[in-house]
């Protein structure tokens, strides 16, 4: 099955770039580029892609206000936000928006192949240490207000250590081993986390832990 992705950037070399990366593989295509996050939106929208490429910084309406639109629209698209720096601020702020993961904009070819892939699989891109550890370093990029309590109201109490537990990055073995559960147990308490908070990811998922307040921003 042939991966459709679109790709935003408001420079036309950068997504002819990219263009030429993914329709080089057999198993990749790209089935429309946008100059704006607006452009995006409705791309996604007309085309349902399975990736989009999204750049920061776009006139019209940026990429992170571009992937709350398409997350709020119920779109299957998964996100990637492509960007010049890693440890960014609007890196973190696209994560709080719903995008799976992070690109930098001189990441290899088949780097970049591999990385839609992996998305399109349902998969998270970005490692949980790597999104706590951003979490952190912005911790003043938070809500103002704490998400409501009722939101984890559908959880059990042994998934809301298990989300716990992945807001403090550990992998599902480590979680296995605090808990005492089997990796097949912990598998699926996870996936009953994402779909009754209706998350997209793991990365998601520790974004959530973080701002309900189960884990607290670690200092220095």
């Amino acid at each position: 099955m042939t991966i459709r992705v679109v790709v935003a950037d408001d420079q036309a070399l950068v997504r002819g770039g990219f263009r030429l990366i993914i329709d080089a593989r057999d198993d990749l295509e790209v089935v429309g580029e946008a100059a704006d996050g607006q452009h995006a939106v409705r791309l996604v929208g007309e085309l349902r892609p399975d990736v989009v490429l999204m750049d920061v910084r776009m006139p019209v309406m940026d990429g992170i206000d571009a992937t709350r639109a398409i997350v709020a629209s119920g779109s299957a698209a998964r996100v990637l936000v492509v960007t010049t720096f890693d440890l960014d601020e609007q890196v973190v702020t696209a994560l709080r928006a719903g995008a799976s993961g992070f690109l930098l904009k001189d990441i290899r070819p088949a780097e970049l192949a591999e990385a839609v892939r992996v998305v399109a699989r349902g998969e998270a891109l970005l490692a949980p240490t790597v999104t706590r550890r951003m979490l952190d370093r912005f911790a003043h990029t938070a809500p103002a207000t704490r998400p409501a309590p009722a939101a984890l109201a559908e959880l059990s109490p042994r998934e809301l250590e298990v989300l716990t537990l992945i807001g403090q990055a550990l992998s599902n073995t480590e979680i296995a081993g605090r808990l005492h559960l089997s990796e097949a147990t912990v598998k699926t308490h996870v996936s009953a986390v994402l779909r009754k908070l209706r998350l997209r990811d793991r990365v998601q998922a520790v974004v959530a832990a973080y701002d309900h307040g189960l884990v607290e921003p670690r200092r220095g």
